[in-house]
This record gives structure tokens, sequence and C-alpha cells, in this order.
């Protein structure tokens, strides 16, 4: 019986493999649709935001309304282009804060805690629109607040699927995986501009409660690791014996976290995770690529709706492309990667085709339908597919790094570093866009042009030692 407790059944029976992969699969569709959700409820804002500031000259003023200010009096109060985009960046500031919190608490809470809060002050931002609140004050804090909750949701889902793949097929699995970013981005989109010139509110409730549903599912449903918790850990699935955590002991399949048996690993310290080989220069890259992606993110919609004419829905519905083309490039990004096993590489390559194909974009990219939705799709592809791969493979391949020695609650840790470092980007990206707008939209692409060209530059290093490995005078490795 001792014998049977430490050495658990193996993957190469039936019955244990088929749960297993089971397990696995529900596990990759229970996070896709978690961050499906993140996204979906971070959207609403950008596509709002032309309602909440509008050009004033443009709109019949009713008859008896006696207002001097001719250029804002449509507006709603206390919205204004300054605030609306303050608002767009303070949820991307305290990444680091819960990324690193997420590893020193049971995900399955975590995470459910992270999305019903996210919820509950997306729903209180839409109720303002119903309770007639004008107040900088509330929807300051309702933002922030539900910043504060989004940022629950990146480290923990990444280092839930870095728990139950290999790394081998990492690469692809994720560039599928992630396109619940784009998913989120399209639904987002489609729902909150259903709303958005008749009761914005709901642009934000419905959301709200999708994310809060999904927090309810995450609770009751997800199985947060298959790693092995007795003797020297495994964290890549290597072993027989990963699945000990689920099948151990019974017959029946336990959703609960981890709690029957402990880990004894202490969480790793953040200039620990910093001493990675390859973190800092992901990190950076990251900082600039997350800048451009989420100035299109958020900036898009207005600039397909001021250079192209169109109203704030069909702009919202025509800015689904560039995620479309995310979703491609994100697959496409993951399967190159891990055939070539250059991830720095597979990065560097797409950035730096980005650049030319942004300024093309601005020049071109209105002239016609058809050139708007290839110019669109191809842009998408290239911006976020190296924003997908660095945030999803590649924080998963440094934080289970051979450095660690089997240290798998590093994985949080490291995965909140490389994106938190990119938040900040996403903070600068939409700020920088609103700075710069006035003077010029080809000044916004320019910005965004040098932002891919530096986010190349900083995995110079990385590309040149992958490089090495191809031509035979280093082992090739990966980060």
């Amino acid at each position: 019986m001792e014998q049977e407790l430490n050495h658990p059944p193996s993957l190469k029976n039936p019955f244990i493999s088929c749960l297993f992969c089971r397990y696995r699969g529900f596990t990759l569709f229970l996070t896709f649709l978690f961050y499906t959700a993140y996204h979906l409820s971070r959207k609403p804002i950008s596509i709002v935001k032309s309602e909440l500031h509008r050009n004033c000259s443009t709109v019949i003023r009713p008859a008896d309304l006696n207002i001097t200010d001719n250029a804002t009096w449509c507006d709603w109060a206390p919205f204004g282009e300054s605030v609306t985009e303050l608002f767009e960046t303070q949820d991307h500031l305290v990444s680091y804060f819960f990324g690193i919190f997420g590893e020193r608490l049971p995900l399955r809470y975590y995470l459910s805690a992270g999305m019903l809060l996210s919820g509950l002050f997306t729903c209180l931002f839409g109720f303002g629109y119903y309770w007639n609140i004008h107040s900088i004050w509330y929807y300051g804090f309702v933002q922030a607040m539900n910043g504060l909750m989004q940022t629950t949701g990146w480290p923990a889902v990444v280092a839930c699927v870095g728990n139950w793949f290999g790394k081998g097929k990492r690469g692809f699995i994720m560039g599928v995986w992630n396109s619940h970013t784009s998913v989120g981005n399209i639904l987002g989109s489609l729902i909150a501009g259903v709303f958005v010139s008749s009761a914005w509110g709901m642009s934000f409730i419905v959301p709200g409660i999708i994310i809060a549903s999904t927090g309810i599912l995450c609770f009751f449903f997800l199985v947060e690791s298959n790693e092995q918790e007795s003797g020297e850990k495994e964290p890549l699935l290597h072993s027989s014996s990963s699945s000990e955590r689920i099948f151990s002991g019974s017959s029946a399949i336990s959703s609960e976290p981890a709690e029957a048996a402990e880990d004894h690993t202490e969480a790793i310290s953040f200039c620990g995770a910093l001493s990675i080989p390859g973190v800092v220069e992901f990190s950076l890259c990251l900082l600039f690529a997350k800048l451009v992606s989420y100035t299109f993110l958020y900036w898009l919609p207005l600039y397909i709706s001021n250079v192209a004419h169109f109203e704030a829905k069909e702009a919202g519905d025509m800015s689904t492309l560039f995620d479309v083309g995310g979703i491609m490039g994100g697959i496409m990004a993951g399967l190159v990667s891990d055939y070539t096993g250059g991830r720095a590489t597979t990065c560097g390559v797409m950035l730096l085709a980005a650049a030319p194909m942004l300024f093309l974009y601005n020049y071109i990219g209105q002239r016609s339908i058809g050139t708007t939705i290839g110019m669109l799709l191809l842009c998408g592809g290239l911006v976020n597919g190296p924003y997908a791969l660095i945030t999803t493979a590649v924080s998963a391949d440094l934080g289970t790094h051979e450095s660690l020695r089997g240290n798998a609650r590093a994985l949080s840790t490291v995965t909140a570093i490389i994106d938190g470092t990119g938040s900040i980007g996403a903070a600068l990206g939409p700020l920088l866009a609103g700075l710069i707008s006035p003077s010029g939209w080809n000044n916004v692409f320019y910005m965004l042009i040098s932002a891919d060209v530096l986010a190349c530059l900083f995995l110079s290093r990385l590309v040149y030692k992958e490089v090495k490995g191809w031509c035979g005078r280093a082992p090739r490795q990966r980060g």
C-alpha cells in the first residue's frame, strides 16, 4: 500500500491517460474563457469614448437647450478627451503587485475573486448612466478599482496553463490559446457597440455580468495544476507521475487545488526572477510591443471614425479585424517558434516587418474597403504575434527555466514581471496617442513605428545567441 501511495498510476494506463487529457483540455478551455471575459470587459471604454466625448458641432442642439459652450454641450460630464485617456491608462499600472501576489494564494480563489470584483466595478461604471452621476471622483474610483481587479487575471491563467503543458508544444498551444485576447476584444467591441448610441451604460453592465459569471465558473470547476507535490518537482510534465495531484489516492477527481498536498517550495523573490536569463530583455521588448498593441486597442475605433468617417458602431465593428489578424499572428508565431526553437528571432522578425506595415496602413489603409480589411488583418498579425508569444510561451518558458531547479511557483512571478513591464507600455501608448493626435495622426504612427523598432532592438542579443546556436557555434537554447 505504501508503495502505491508513493508511486501514482502511470499515464500509460489508458483510463488515467484519458482522464488526464480531458482535464488538461478542460483547463485550457476554462482559462481561455476566463481571459476572454477579462478582455471583453476591458473593451467598452474605447467604444463608448466617442459617445462620452463627442464632436458637438456636428450634433443638432435641442431648441430649448440654452448652452453657451458649443464645443462640449453634448458631452457626458465630467468626460472630456483628457479624462477618457486617463481612465484608459490607470488599469495597467499595478500588474507587478497583483502578479507577484498570485503565487502566494490558491489560483482558483484568486481568479474567482478577481473576476467577481471586476464584474462589480464594470457594472458600477455603467450604472453611472442610469443614476445620472456626473462626478469625476465616482468614475475615477470605480475605474481604478476595476483596473486593480483586472490585473489578477494574466499571471494566474498563464501559471495554470504552464503547469499543464510541456515545453515542446507550448508555442503552438499557447498561440492558439492566446487568441482569447483578440476574441475578447472582438466580443467586447460588438457588445458595447450594440448599446453605445442608445444607452451606453449597458455597454458596461452586460460585460460586467459576463465576467462575474465566469468568476463563478472558475470557483467551482478550475483545476489549477497537475504538478506532483512529493519528492523532486518536475514542472513540465515529463514524468508519468505528473498527474498525482488529481489521481492519487482516489478514483474520483477533485477540483480542489492542492490542499491535499503541501508545497514546500519557497516563492521566488523579485530580484531572483529578474536574474533569470532573458527576463529583462523580453520584459523591455514587451513594454514597447504592448505600447503599440494597446494604442490600437483603445484608439483604432476613433482613428477609423475620424479618417474614414464611419459612425461609432461601424468603426468599432471594423476595428475587430485588427484582432482577427492578431489571432492568426499569435498562432503563426507559436508554430514558427516551436519549429525553430527561436522565440526571440520569431518576435524580432515580426516586429521588424510590422514597422513598414504600420507606415503603409496610415498612408493607404483607408483608400478602399478592401485595402482597409487587408491592412488591418496584416498589421494585427504582425503587431499582436510577438506580444502574444512573449506573454504566453516565453513567460512560461522563463518561469520554468532550468536555473530555477523545479521551482514551479516562480511562474506567476516571472509572468507578472514580464507582463507588468509590458503594462507600463500599455499605459503609456494610449496616453501618448492622446497627447500627440492633435498634431496629426501621422505623428501617432511615427511614434508606434519607433516603438516597434525599439522592441526589436531589445531582443538583438537573444536573437544573436539563437542564430549562433543554429550555426552550430553554441547549443541552441530558448530564452
